[in-house]
């Protein structure tokens, strides 16, 4: 695929899976409409987006495998069959943005960007399970990893021995305008504690209930305030709540499933932002603050170290009493808060959509001269 210099070269046809930005935009929704966006209408790629979903309308220009996903991944998981080659139109390159890349005589690419399911296949529905077994076919005939961090690909190293693993970083993506008004009342004029996403177990929300619980004394005015849809951990939360003191317990604020605008508010009005994860394969919510100068308190798993870099404090996700310690000084503690936020345009600069889309596309064109030698 690769031309002699002086002689045009015909461009590189790649399917890309625009499937993950259709419906509510989640962390991979953002991912993949990030490295959509920095392809951009590069000379040297012709990208033809695809869809595998019934459930959708495709985006304008998409092309819909003619097959439901969940049949696909569970005929994907045991074979090759259906091959996606004639739906996609003879592709140079496939690249499934979503864990899944389809079967195909055509060089693969399938993004990861954490490894929390397939380490805790338990806590997944169905669908996701299956969407891992997919993955380790895929892997296991040669598909390569991109991984959005070195934490992803070591973990991808260590669950798939053999692997071919390229780490890509993404980048910040804008933060929206807000909305006009909190989507709760009770944050107007009131510091809270940001912590935004999914009520799920990988978040580790209960230790940042009981942390909060440590520093409350420290400003009785402070609220800690949870923004996302229920997951598989609310009961949880809850019993952490119901430990507290009832009057503590009163400045925890949930508001449920939000939108970008909502989102955008709580972020701007914050005095800190928590993210005390489990695990996580990259961070969206870290650049998001670190481009707003909202300090961060985060735990040290995944790929937050090399994220968040200086622009946080970091401790053990199961430390609640450091957690509590770093709560308090960033809330509170003006060099701190200070520190941070000048640390944060430094580490902000180390994340790139041109450089993600320079090697991507270098990728593309490595896998597809190998695959046609």
């Amino acid at each position: 695929m690769t031309s002699m210099v002086g002689v045009p070269m015909n461009p590189l046809r790649v399917a890309f899976d625009v499937g993950p930005l259709v419906g509510p935009r989640t962390g991979v929704g953002q991912a993949v409409a990030g490295i959509r966006a920095s392809l951009g209408d590069r000379e040297d790629l012709e990208i033809r987006e695809y869809i595998t979903s019934f459930r959708s309308k495709p985006p304008e220009g998409a092309h819909r495998l003619p097959m439901p996903a969940a049949a696909a991944h569970r005929l994907w998981a045991i074979s090759d069959h259906p091959s996606a080659d004639r739906f996609l139109g003879k592709p140079d390159v496939v690249h499934g943005t979503n864990y899944v890349v389809p079967p195909c005589r055509a060089a693969r690419v399938v993004s990861v960007y954490d490894c929390w399911f397939l380490r805790h296949p338990s806590l997944a529905n169905g669908d996701v399970n299956r969407a891992g077994r997919v993955l380790r076919r895929a892997v296991e005939r040669g598909a390569t990893v991109h991984a959005s961090s070195a934490s992803t690909a070591a973990e991808i190293a260590d669950l798939f021995p053999g692997a071919r693993t390229v780490t890509i970083p993404l980048a910040a993506v804008p933060v929206p305008q807000p909305s006009a008004g909190p989507p709760v009342p009770a944050l107007v004029d009131r510091p809270y504690i940001a912590a935004i996403g999914t009520l799920e177990r990988r978040k580790n929300i209960p230790a940042l209930v009981r942390a909060f619980g440590l520093m409350a004394d420290d400003d009785h005015d402070i609220l800690l305030m949870l923004a996302g849809a229920d997951g598989d951990d609310r009961e949880g939360i809850n019993a952490a709540i119901d430990q507290l003191d009832p009057a503590v317990a009163r400045r925890i604020v949930l508001t449920g499933r939000i939108d970008e605008a909502s989102r955008s508010w709580l972020l701007r009005n914050a005095t800190v932002l928590a993210y005390p994860s489990l695990d996580e394969g990259f961070g969206f919510p870290l650049l998001d603050a670190m481009q707003i100068g909202l300090p961060i308190v985060a735990s040290n798993r995944g790929s937050i170290p090399e994220v968040c870099g200086p622009a946080g404090l970091l401790c053990d996700p199961d430390d609640i009493s450091t957690l509590a310690k770093n709560l308090t000084s960033a809330a509170f503690d003006d060099a701190t808060r200070a520190r941070l936020v000048a640390a944060a345009d430094a580490q902000l600069a180390t994340f790139s959509w041109a450089r993600c889309a320079a090697e991507l596309g270098a990728l593309y064109h490595r896998l597809a001269d190998e695959h046609s030698a």
